[in-house]
């Protein structure tokens, strides 16, 4: 069983966590031991990069009996598929029951594990790294920052604090998981800090400009075409938030058939549409399955969107948040609609 799951205080530092707590528990493994890598469904750069980046620096420290992976289908979004440590993934069902140690990356809460939750009760010992404010605190050691730009961020002080030197593998999956979190580096959390440890990861002998492309100015022409389509039914909420306005579309499965596209595309839209002069407050409804919507929020500042998503079921950040949501477009809509007064900054 896990130790008792200890929630991070409100506005927690990296100088506050247990880092301290974390070393042991990682050292103290026989490295012959079962380790369990686990991030959210729907993997993104920053789950992605920071799991297969730690997974590399658990390697040269010589453990043996690594497995990482992520619930839901076993599908590695095309813009990482040639990130180092892809070798280390198995499918969920592959995962270890009985995780001799169980670490977790960039989840919130307990409900983005999906049937891999089972995991939790049966690993000796759970650690989980994360950005999120809205984290529940669920592992038996919460390395929780949300002053961090990334969970790539706490990634990398762990590993520096279990000795680990970064090579050009695990700072190029690290370096990809910060740039997908800071939206290339653009996004108000990119702060000096940021701009030191992407310096760090580049002086490894990385090609940042390669990996730009890879990740954001690389997607098929079909999804091109998918883009159009659904930015062309954009809606316009000029009195939304206060006045400060709301954007939103929506894409269901339907759109992704019709021009050959895998969901991952979608994850890139939200940019565009967070881009309207006129609105404050930005939404993507994507068809997950029959009435059921995975929904990004995005806010320019005047909306803490994070407090919006975690109202209804989800979470995430001041400015970036998520939730899933049931019923139609329009329902979705209306529901993020009505709250977003309740949580004007």
């Amino acid at each position: 069983m896990t130790e008792t799951a200890t929630a991070p205080p409100a506005g927690a530092t990296a100088a506050d966590l247990d880092w301290s707590a974390a070393v042991e528990a990682i050292r103290s493994q026989d490295p012959a031991g079962r380790v369990l890598l686990v991030c959210h469904v729907n993997p993104d750069g920053d789950a992605l990069g920071s799991m297969l980046g730690f997974g590399l620096g658990l390697r040269r420290l010589e453990f043996s009996q690594l497995r990482a992976t992520f619930p839901g289908p076993f599908e590695v979004p095309e813009p990482f598929v040639t990130l180092p440590g892809l070798d280390l993934l198995v499918p969920a069902g592959a995962a270890w029951e009985e995780p001799d140690l169980m670490i977790i990356f960039d989840v919130a809460a307990e409900s983005r594990l999906g049937p891999l939750v089972d995991r939790l009760p049966r690993a000796k010992a759970t650690i989980v790294l994360d950005h999120h404010a809205s984290n529940t605190g669920f592992g038996g050691i919460n390395l929780v920052d949300p002053a961090a730009a990334a969970t790539s961020v706490v990634a990398e002080q762990l590993l520096d604090r279990l000795d680990v030197p970064l090579d050009t593998e695990i700072a190029e999956c690290l370096y990809v998981a910060l740039a997908t979190d800071t939206g290339s580096f653009k996004f108000d959390m990119t702060t000096p800090r940021v701009h030191e440890m992407a310096a760090r990861l580049i002086a490894t002998g990385i090609r940042p400009g390669e990996i730009s492309r890879q990740i954001f100015d690389s997607r098929p022409f079909g999804a091109m075409k998918l883009f159009a389509e659904v930015l062309g039914r954009a809606q316009l909420d000029p009195t939304a938030a206060g006045g400060h306005g709301m954007v939103w579309t929506y894409a269901t499965l339907d759109d992704l058939d019709r021009h050959g596209q895998r969901p991952y595309v979608l994850d890139a839209l939200i940019d565009p549409v967070r881009t309207v002069l006129e609105a404050d407050v930005s939404v993507l409804v994507k068809q997950a399955g029959e009435g059921e919507w995975a929904v990004s929020l995005r806010s320019k500042g005047a909306v803490d969107v994070s407090g919006v998503a975690v109202s209804l079921g989800g979470g995430g950040h001041r400015l970036a948040a998520g939730f899933t949501g049931r019923g139609t477009p329009g329902d979705v809509v209306e529901a993020v609609r009505e709250r977003l007064e309740r949580f004007l900054i």
